[in-house]
């Protein structure tokens, strides 16, 4: 990938593909035999990421399961030609606040929408109007219309592990070395069983805190069929839709503006707040360790008393129904999945960087533009991935580059008077 929107593009696709074969990768698809499935599901043309219909053939989806099966969510990302530009879509974020802005101000046009996220540094003006006119009509954000009455039936799968429901929620401020933050609360369920598998506070509702808190889950609990969550940016980017395929998850939005759609999260949200947050004091709440702690005990106690939607403690119905889930192959292969994925150009001097931190590359890449994976947060982790190799990257250390010798090349000793040849 030679850029970030190419590689987003490359990801969103991949994801695009995973969601067509995983009834087939988890076995749970109602058709008589796993062929019938793939010809119903192409029986009509697939609306592509970009917006574009495309009848594809059976065996198209068979050839995806095999690439699937052999190489995971890399084998699914199409190659990029280099006579093709990448397309011109907009980032997740642009996206993201699309969506926030028609919740906010319903009235609002395509117009307004492209001058604001222009304003606001989410898009350049080279990003056109029409861009995000296609985006409004396409996602039915246009101004005045009413969205029909739905009509909704009360639902669960059948076991433990078939959908995680994610979002996440304002908590109240709390002082810590006497600066006052707001805080959020993201959390996991199991939307069988009820069971909270994650739930965590933190001073930012950003990508990085629910990747982590989403990779506890997985490690503890295993990897669910489908993860359900909003359009919220902590929740609708490259990277996670790259994680999800990674571990063999289907990725899926909420619609947008249908509060009703996520009643289960949004429900313990209300019971979080009912049963604990108001029956304490924030002010003397003295670190978000302490605030995670309370939040932990709490968490402990509802998984282990009875529900009245379920009829018995979410901890009962996750032990009854959990054989089916998938358990991750070892924390190495967890650790991998969750790796975060940058494309960086090497200078000249064999470095580049990471928000803002310089790593040293081998010299094997310099002028290359390469494929960067890290942890997310943890920067120091990142290597650089080429083919089916891994080359590590260190920090950058200019004090001591400049008595390292560059192998099989000449270099200079600057830390020497006199700038000897050594």
């Amino acid at each position: 990938m030679t850029d970030k929107k190419t590689m987003d593009c490359a990801i969103k696709l991949a994801h695009f593909k995973f969601s067509l074969i995983a009834p087939a990768i988890q076995g749970n698809f109602l058709d008589p035999s796993k062929s019938a499935y793939y010809k119903r599901v192409t029986e009509n043309p697939l609306v592509r990421p970009d917006g574009t219909a495309f009848a594809y053939n059976h065996k198209t989806l068979v050839s995806w399961e095999q690439l699937y099966r052999k190489g995971g969510m890399d084998a699914l990302m199409p190659g990029v030609r280099s006579d093709k530009g990448a397309p011109r879509n907009l980032p997740d974020a642009a996206m993201a606040e699309i969506y926030r802005l028609k919740e906010k101000h319903p009235r609002l046009n395509a117009t307004q929408i492209h001058l604001s996220l222009i304003r606001e540094g989410f898009i350049t003006k080279k990003t056109s109007l029409r861009c995000v006119q296609r985006f409004v009509k396409a996602n039915s954000l246009k101004s005045g219309c009413v969205a029909a009455a739905k009509d909704r039936k009360a639902f669960e799968e059948a076991h433990f592990g078939a959908m995680f429901q994610a979002d996440s929620c304002y908590f109240p401020y709390i002082t810590e070395n006497g600066k006052p933050r707001r805080t959020y609360l993201m959390l996991i369920i199991d939307d069988h069983s009820r069971l909270i598998v994650g739930a965590r506070l933190f001073y930012n509702d950003n990508a990085e805190n629910f990747q982590s808190l989403l990779k506890s889950a997985v490690s503890t609990y295993g990897v669910c069929n489908k993860l359900y969550c909003d359009w919220g940016s902590p929740y609708a980017n490259s990277q996670l839709a790259l994680i999800a395929g990674s571990i063999g998850t289907v990725l899926i939005h909420a619609p947008v503006r249908d509060g009703a759609a996520k009643a289960k999260v949004e429900r313990v949200f209300r019971s979080i707040k009912e049963r604990w947050l108001y029956g304490i004091d924030a002010k003397q709440v003295a670190s978000l360790g302490e605030f995670n702690a309370m939040l932990a005990e709490h968490i402990r106690e509802y998984n282990l008393t009875p529900h009245s939607g379920i009829g018995c403690a979410p901890m009962d119905r996750f032990l009854a129904s959990n054989e089916k889930i998938k358990k991750p192959a070892s924390q190495e292969w967890v650790d991998e999945c969750f790796m975060n994925r940058v494309s960086r150009k090497v200078k000249r001097d064999a470095t580049f960087s990471i928000d803002k931190v310089s790593f040293d590359a081998p010299m094997q890449f310099i002028g290359q533009t390469v494929e960067v994976r890290f942890m997310p947060g943890k920067p120091e982790t990142a290597c650089i991935f080429h083919g089916k190799n891994r080359f590590p990257a260190r920090p950058t250390d200019k004090a001591a580059n400049c008595k390292t010798r560059r192998e099989k090349m000449p270099s200079i000793d600057y830390g020497m008077r006199g700038g000897a040849h050594v």
